[in-house]
Formats: structure tokens, C-alpha cells, sequence
């Protein structure tokens, strides 16, 4: 047996606190948590997204490793029916609407979404509701700092 068999490895339903860097597959980055407090969670809550999550699995303190996501196990896949035009009657006209803005908007029911203008004309604006990762391949950069 050796030392390394005996370290704590992570597991589902274990408390862990960690680092991570998340970047597009050509390396641009995205988000990270150096610079602030490890994050913590409970692998296989839902906290994160799958992939991320599933990404520690099997992880001892102090392990490093790098994990690419692809859509389905992370934000998925890019839902057409969450595109569409709608009036520019339905903002204020005191409001510049702009292609990269993101509005908040309510459904039906009362309960909030975000949306991203991806066009502006005089009298429609084109709106995206998928998530901004959404469709994506994500490579994150894991650091294991500790298991609870």
C-alpha cells in the first residue's frame, strides 16, 4: 500500500473548499476565485455545474488537475427557442438599448430571467435568454485546498 492510497480522496456528498480558474478552450479567461477566499460546497449538490463538481471527484488536498467541460455537463447547449425579436416598445425609450447589454425581464409568472441584446433596430431588438457559457466547452483549472 502506499502513502498515496491512504490520503483522503473526495468523494459525493463530501464538503470541499477550493480554487479554480475557468477559461475558453482557446484560453481566454473567464472567472476565477484566486485573489479571493476558496469557494466551498458539497460535491454533487448543484451548487456548480456538473462537470465542475464531478471535476474534484477523486481529488486529495493539495492535488492540481485540469478537467474540460463540455456543454451538456456544463451550462448546455444553446436553445434556439431562447432567441427572438421582440418590439423596442417593450423598453423604456429612456433606456439605450445596445448590442452586449443585459436586461432583466419577468416571465409570465413573475419570475425573473436575464437576456442579452445581440441587435438594436428602430423598432425591434434582438434578445438571447441562453445562459452566456451556454454551448460552450469550459477548461477549468482545479485546486483541491481542503475536505470537511
Amino acid at each position: 500500500m502506499t502513502a498515496c492510497s491512504k490520503e483522503r480522496r473526495v468523494k459525493d456528498g463530501d464538503t470541499i473548499k477550493a480554487h479554480y480558474t475557468g477559461n475558453f478552450e482557446d484560453g481566454t479567461q473567464f472567472a476565477t476565485s484566486y485573489g479571493n477566499e476558496p469557494v466551498e460546497f458539497v460535491i454533487g449538490s448543484g451548487t456548480f455545474i456538473p462537470g465542475f463538481e464531478i471535476g474534484f471527484i477523486g481529488m486529495a488536498v493539495g492535488e492540481k488537475k485540469s478537467v474540460t467541460i463540455p456543454p451538456l455537463e456544463g451550462y448546455g447547449d444553446i436553445h434556439q427557442e431562447l432567441i427572438a425579436t421582440i418590439p423596442r416598445a417593450v423598453f423604456p425609450d429612456s433606456v439605450p438599448v445596445d448590442s452586449g447589454m443585459q436586461f432583466e425581464m419577468q416571465r409570465p409568472d413573475g419570475t425573473p430571467f436575464t437576456v442579452l441584446i445581440t441587435g438594436a433596430k428602430d423598432d425591434s431588438v434582438m434578445v438571447d435568454a441562453n445562459h452566456p457559457l451556454a454551448g460552450k466547452t469550459l477548461v477549468f483549472e482545479l485546486e483541491l485546498v481542503e475536505i470537511k
